[in-house]
């Protein structure tokens, strides 16, 4: 029996499909490799990644993947990090890189870039603190929640895949710290400290902890309940996202990072998700690749995109695609005007190989 997808026609939609499978999917592994059955099925109207993903596409992927291996700092207190100072030496690049690595097939010690990614997991531990924070022990770089957040997924995506008795630990660990830094209204801000909030930084611990209740580590209710309620009164009308609740910008990275939130907590089918996503159609990429917060912008962008599926994703992606092989460096590397090209290239890496459907964190 077919069902309606969200575009009206009789084929099955993909979280139809995930939510059909998921009952016998062994783990999330399991339920990932459900995900990519899905995208080579003729009951889809979506593209398959084979499709998406062509011979440019891939090369520039591989070479991005090559630049962060060649990055990655071997020996020393640095061992791990991409780089020595300023924001490639930093827990943020250092997660977000393991990420791309493990978008691509990769997990802790096997696959093509396994060794790197042990070093990755390595070098996170390393900088979990006896109160959870996780940013660099040695203060030699100026860290703030952006980098704890990214950390918390990367960890939990690692401990997911591995079981691994210290990573559980220590990622439970960093959950206790951000579930304590809470405010009252649901949300955080930079510094570990109960304080005002913003969304940006929100979301960034939103992810995180769904990526560890994925893998098994208890969040509590609460916690997720006023984190919807925040990213639920950070929505305007028009269905933009503002940075604060009180007001503040309303940006395209700001309403991407609101939508893919609401996804990840499980609303899917709401006029405020509908809201969002025609909005954040007004920003497609054209080749031009400007704005503030490009990268992370479109972190979050390609994942609501994924999320919604069908004709949302079938024009997103393709545009994105284009967009980031072009303004590759002959390096294989992305520039990133403020966090540097490590960062840009860990995140144009994930966002190309989102097809793939590795990460259970970015699974619909």
């Amino acid at each position: 029996m077919t069902h309606k997808s969200k575009n009206g026609d009789s084929s099955l939609n993909r979280r139809q499909f995930l939510n059909r499978t998921a009952t016998t999917a062994a783990g999330a592994s399991a339920l990932a490799m459900s995900a990519r059955s899905w995208a080579e099925t003729p009951t889809s109207n979506e593209k398959s990644p084979a499709q998406l993903i062509d011979g440019k596409t891939q090369r520039a992927i591989d070479r991005g993947l090559s630049h962060l291996a060649r990055r990655q700092v071997k020996s020393g207190h640095n061992r791990g990090a991409f780089g020595t100072s300023g924001y490639a030496a930093g827990v943020a690049t250092c997660s977000l890189s393991g990420l791309a690595m493990m978008c691509g097939g990769s997990s802790p010690a096997e696959g093509k870039y396994g060794g790197h990614v042990e070093r990755c997991v390595e070098f996170i531990l390393r900088n979990v603190r006896s109160s959870g924070y996780i940013a660099r022990v040695d203060n030699a770089v100026n860290e703030n929640m952006y980098g704890h957040g990214f950390a918390m997924l990367f960890l939990a995506e690692a401990y997911g895949m591995t079981r691994k008795t210290e990573i559980g630990k220590k990622l439970r660990r960093a959950v206790k710290l951000t579930v304590q830094t809470q405010n009252n209204a649901g949300g955080w801000r930079y510094q570990p400290v109960k304080q005002d909030a913003d969304l940006s930084i929100t979301v960034c611990q939103i992810m995180g902890l769904r990526a560890a209740r994925d893998a098994g580590v208890h969040v509590p209710d609460e916690t997720r309940e006023k984190c919807i309620d925040y990213v639920r009164k950070s929505q305007n009308a028009n269905g933009s996202f503002r940075y604060t609740l009180q007001g503040g910008h309303s940006t395209f990275a700001m309403t991407a990072a609101g939508v893919t939130s609401l996804y990840s907590a499980g609303i899917y089918d709401s006029d405020q998700v509908t809201k969002a996503l025609k909005h954040l159609m007004q920003y497609k990429p054209s080749g031009a690749g400007t704005g503030g917060h490009y990268f992370y912008g479109h972190y979050y962008a390609v994942q609501a995109m994924w999320h919604a599926g069908g004709d949302y994703w079938n024009t997103w992606y393709p545009a994105i695609r284009d967009e980031l092989v072009g303004r590759q460096g002959s390096d294989g590397s992305w520039p990133a005007s403020i966090a540097g090209p490590e960062f840009g290239t860990a995140m144009a890496c994930i966002i190309l190989q989102i097809p793939l459907n590795f990460l259970p964190v970015f699974s619909p």
